[in-house]
C-alpha cells in the first residue's frame, strides 16, 4: 500500500510531536551530547530538523547556490539560523514547525525520513525508548530502498535482500539482512550503530559499506 502525501505529512507531524515530547525532559548535558549524525550535538540535530521543515523549494535553491553546492555548508548555515540561544529556545522553534508541510521538494517521504532518522540519531545516544510507528518506518524504508536522495540509501543495500521482522517491508535480492523496519531504515541511512540490531549473511556486506575507509 502506498501512502498519499496527506498521509505522509500526518505521519511526519505525529513523529515530530513525539520527538518534541521526548526533548522536553532533557537537561543541558543531554542537549550537548553527540548524536549519531556526524559531529552534530542533539541540539544541532533539532535545529537542522527545524530548518528542514522551514525551507521551501526557492529558499533551498538560493541557499544551495549561495553555498556553491557545498551541501555541508548549506546545512551548517541553515542549522545556525534555527539554533536558539538556549536549548529551550531551540525546542520552541522546533515545536513551531511540528505541523509544517514545507519541504524543499515534493518527496514527502523524504521529509518524513528526516524526523524518523534524526529522531533516532537523538534518541539512541540518550537511551530514549520511543520509536517511530511501523507505518512511518515502512514508508521511509520503501523510499530509501528505491533511490539515493539525501543519503545513498539504495546504493548501501544494492544486491542485498532486506526483510523486516516486525512489518511488511521487504526489498531486493541477494544475501539476507533482517531486523526491525527501523533498524533496516537506519542502516540504509548510513548509521552503523544499528548494524548490531540486524542479522543475516548480508550484514557483513552492509558493514563493509558503512564503515569509513581508514
Amino acid at each position: 500500500m502506498t501512502n498519499t502525501r496527506a498521509e505522509l505529512w500526518a505521519l511526519a507531524h505525529t513523529e515530530r510531536a513525539a520527538l518534541a515530547a521526548d526533548l522536553a525532559g532533557l537537561d543541558d548535558e543531554q542537549w550537548a551530547r553527540p548524536s549519531l549524525c556526524g559531529n552534530w550535538t542533539v541540539e544541532e540535530v533539532v535545529a537542522h530538523l527545524t530548518a528542514a521543515a522551514s525551507l521551501g523549494r526557492m529558499r533551498w535553491l538560493r541557499s544551495v547556490l549561495g553555498a556553491r553546492f557545498d551541501f555541508d555548508l548549506h546545512n551548517a548555515r541553515r542549522l545556525a539560523e534555527h539554533l536558539g540561544a538556549t536549548p529551550a529556545e531551540t525546542l520552541t522553534r522546533f515545536r513551531a514547525v511540528v505541523t509544517s508541510t514545507t519541504g524543499a521538494s515534493g518527496h514527502t517521504a523524504a521529509w518524513l525520513g528526516e524526523v524518523v532518522v534524526h529522531g533516532q540519531d537523538i534518541r539512541r545516544p540518550l537511551g530514549l525508548a520511543t520509536v517511530p510507528s511501523i507505518e512511518a518506518a515502512t514508508a521511509v524504508a520503501g523510499f530509501y530502498a528505491s533511490r539515493d536522495f539525501a543519503v545513498p540509501s539504495k546504493t548501501h543495500v544494492d544486491g542485498l535482500r532486506l526483510a523486516a521482522t516486525d512489518g511488511p517491508f521487504t526489498t531486493g535480492n541477494g544475501p539476507l539482512v533482517s531486523g526491525t523496519t527501523l533498524a533496516l531504515t537506519m542502516a540504509m541511512a548510513g548509521r552503523p550503530a544499528y548494524l548490531t540490531d540486524l542479522t543475516g549473511p548480508g550484514v557483513a556486506v552492509l558493514r563493509d559499506r558503512l564503515t569509513p575507509a581508514r
